[in-house]
């Protein structure tokens, strides 16, 4: 699938490998980029104060970062085409991991904001929920911007996205909320922008999951069946959700967090994160490279 390079210290991650009885080989079937001993690490420090000197960083806390920081090292590696991609995020907070991302990777071209999508491969239907990890409260303008970059991260899974803008509010009940109108106004965007977007809303839950619910309540929806892309009004709605579900769905397959505009294949996981979820966003991850590759001849 792919070649893996491990940052850290060499000594713990080949003591790792033996006590798990792994056949892992430093140089044959892995690289091993040791904080302690980086080739890079004089480049990589030089580089981190360049881009951080007006925000703060001094070129001591520049230097002590590049030794200390793998997420950091790995950002370097990928800013500096030794790395095609990376995940990172096994440990601490999401925030952290997403700093070096946003300022050492940066965003996509033509995109203003990092957004979160999770997949949870159910037993009767795939849902993605955004956005997951990263706005507490979007607004109307970054909520549309999230749904154009999670509609075509499912079509990268096979699957035509059908948008649901979830709300307390279904289909101008609620005309006063300004949560209610966020959502509304989202709809608006979409529809002057991604016209061939199959998208409906503002909207119940039980509304998106069950056409016969939806046509109740409004008979002239975009689209029919199920939707499968489920796109919060905030930040509290998105995680509570998906954790919600993500425990209630017993041992079927979650896929994520899959991080939305940055300018390279990168991912931040969460401590939580299982073998099987990187192994499942490692194939993401490659996935993505190939398709840039393609897209680059």
């Amino acid at each position: 699938m792919a070649k893996p390079i491990l940052v850290g210290r060499t000594s713990v991650i080949e003591a790792n490998i033996k006590k798990l009885g792994l056949r892992l080989e430093n140089g044959v079937n892995i690289t091993i980029v040791d904080q302690e001993n980086n080739p890079d690490y004089e480049k990589f420090a030089e580089d981190y104060h360049n881009i951080m000197q007006r925000k703060g960083v001094t070129p001591e806390y520049a230097q002590r970062e590049s030794r200390r920081r793998s997420t950091l090292i790995a950002s370097m590696l990928v800013r500096h085409g030794q790395a095609d991609g990376m995940l990172c995020g096994t440990y601490s907070s999401y925030d952290i991991h997403l700093d070096f991302v946003k300022n050492v990777i940066g965003l996509k071209e033509g995109r203003n904001n990092f957004f979160t999508l999770n997949a949870l491969m159910l037993e009767d239907r795939n849902l993605f929920i955004a956005d997951t990890y990263i706005n507490r409260n979007p607004t109307a303008e970054q909520l549309a911007e999230m749904t154009i970059l999670a509609a075509e991260e499912v079509r990268r899974f096979g699957m035509t996205p059908r948008v649901a803008l979830l709300s307390h509010s279904s289909f101008g009940s609620d005309q006063n909320d300004p949560s209610a109108q966020k959502m509304r106004k989202v709809f608006e965007i979409l529809t002057e922008i991604a016209p061939e977007l199959e998208v409906e809303g503002e909207m119940h839950a039980d509304a998106a999951l069950d056409e016969n619910i939806r046509h109740f309540a409004f008979p002239n929806s975009r689209f029919k069946g199920s939707a499968n892309l489920l796109i919060m009004p905030n930040l509290d709605a998105a995680n509570i959700s998906f954790n919600l579900l993500k425990s209630t769905s017993g041992n079927n397959v979650t896929i994520g967090p899959i991080l939305l505009g940055a300018a390279k294949p990168v991912h931040i996981l969460t401590p939580t994160a299982t073998t099987r979820r990187l192994v499942n966003m490692t194939a993401l991850t490659v996935a993505e490279i190939q398709e840039n590759e393609k897209a680059a001849l």
